[in-house]
């Protein structure tokens, strides 16, 4: 049973039916582009969890997961629980769902994490960002994607300051937001594996993003091309911070920040992580196949884990602005360009855009293999400038 039958979810829909598995979906959306794949499509929402778990006693599935997604992870802790599966339990589902609860856990096991505070009113908000001196995030603490997230330059600016606490709260699902100090310094994401209770680092995913004030991620490149004592530290954190969240067995998608102090959490799911970073990037930098892993491991079977080899993968996002998308021109020559393994447009002729707030607003991306990072990078970028996007 895959939670989710998005685009997001798509490779793992595809890899079970390629590993000759009976594939369950589930999604709300009737249209959903997973269900074309799957063997039974199920339009119930990833977040009713006694509906989900009802099906799964019903078509007694052997394995549950997700992928890209924190939204259904609290219902495959209670299907695992239910059915008798392998998966996170719900404590660990609630710590890596929920950004307060994340940060206060992390913080009692002693995992660099940077300042916050969590609030729910107005009232809270406004006392709260009285602890912050320079700039401070607010985010809400249950979302993903970017969506929410809002950087206040200071506190002194009272446009700014209601601007974020009514942004955030809008994305916030349970109405409580997330201050937090700003963090600077190069961002990276690690992909693990944890295998009875051992976690195992996969890559380490170097970020671009679009900066303030919204900070959505327009490209990745692996591997890391920070130093090897830098790249050392960043696995020490990541490794803290997946086991004090409590994840036995399964994936991890931890996004952290190098600052002068060293490295610091941002976030962490319990789950494979999105952006092409997991189902492209990985296994073209390492020959590790995540996707077939996380199923293996939910159907508690073995795993191969090893790197197979060691190369430079890369994907660029689109830029944009709000129009109407009226054409897109030099998608073939892109696909020409030498290195180039995948060119996706995910916006359709007609579609009306907005300017990039969140992830689900860009249009598309470009993803590259090389010899390493930088001529991967190259590749990628080279391949995303052939493109244009007539937006009227």
């Amino acid at each position: 049973m895959i939670l989710g039958a998005s685009i997001l979810q798509l490779p793992a829909i595809q890899k079970a039916k390629e590993m000759g598995l009976e594939v369950i979906a589930v999604d709300m959306d009737r249209n959903a582009v997973g269900f074309k794949q799957a063997d039974i499509c199920l339009p119930i929402s990833t977040i009713d969890i006694p509906g989900v778990v009802a099906a799964a006693k019903e078509y007694k599935v052997k394995g549950v997961m997700t992928l890209a997604s924190d939204m259904p992870m609290r219902t495959v802790a209670a299907v695992a629980k239910e059915c008798g599966l392998v998966g996170i339990d719900m404590d660990t589902a609630q710590k890596a769902t929920n950004k307060a609860i994340m940060r206060q856990c992390l913080k009692e096991h002693g995992v660099p994490i940077p300042h916050f505070c969590k609030v729910t009113s107005e009232r809270e908000y406004y006392s709260a960002i009285k602890e912050f001196d320079g700039r401070f995030i607010v985010k809400p603490a249950d979302n993903s994607g970017s969506r929410g997230v809002y950087l206040v330059e200071s506190g002194n600016d009272s446009t700014q300051v209601n601007m974020a606490f009514v942004h955030s709260k809008a994305y916030s699902r349970s109405g409580d937001i997330v201050v937090e100090e700003f963090m600077e310094g190069p961002e990276v994401s690690v992909e693990t594996l944890s295998l009875d209770g051992k976690v195992h680092v996969v890559q380490i995913t170097d970020k671009l993003t679009t900066g303030a004030p919204f900070f959505v991620e327009m490209g990745h490149s692996q591997p890391t091309q920070l130093s090897a004592a830098v790249a050392k530290d960043i696995r020490r954190v990541a490794t803290m911070a997946v086991e004090a969240i409590g994840i036995k067995d399964g994936p991890s998608h931890t996004e952290i920040k190098v600052t002068n102090e060293g490295a610091k959490i941002v976030e962490l799911g319990a789950r494979l992580g999105g952006d092409c970073i997991t189902t492209h990037l990985v296994p073209l930098s390492t020959g590790v196949d995540m996707v077939k892993c996380c199923i293996l491991i939910a159907l508690g079977e073995n795993v191969d884990i090893a790197q197979k080899y060691t190369k430079g993968a890369a994907v660029r996002y689109f830029y944009s602005h709000a129009g109407e998308l009226r054409g897109i021109t030099g998608v073939k020559a892109a696909e020409s360009e030498p290195g180039i393994k995948q060119v996706s447009i995910v916006k359709n002729i007609g579609d009306i855009l907005t300017n990039i707030e969140s992830s689900t607003d860009r249009a598309g991306f470009v993803i590259a293999q090389a010899d390493n990072a930088k001529e991967a990078v190259a590749a990628a970028e080279r391949g995303r400038s052939l493109i244009s996007l007539d937006i009227c």
